[in-house]
């Protein structure tokens, strides 16, 4: 899921927002692991949350909320 996320985020500001996120992902995630998309929602905003914590990626201040690598 953490290499999903970073393959799909661009590196700069405004960046794409969660829902655009999660869609996206679902096309690098492996079959075995998320078998036709099950639970990927939720290890997205699981692994959005580690990845802002240690710094990786951010969040913009905009309504809706934006993502992008650091």
């Amino acid at each position: 899921m953490k290499r999903a996320i970073l393959t799909i985020l661009p590196a700069k500001s405004p960046g794409i927002t969660v829902a655009q996120m999660q869609e996206d992902v679902r096309g690098h995630l492996p079959e075995n692991l998320y078998p036709g998309g099950a639970k990927a929602g939720w290890w997205t905003k699981a692994v959005q949350l580690d990845l802002e914590a240690k710094g990786i990626i951010a969040r913009e201040k905009v309504s809706p909320l934006r993502l992008h690598k650091l």
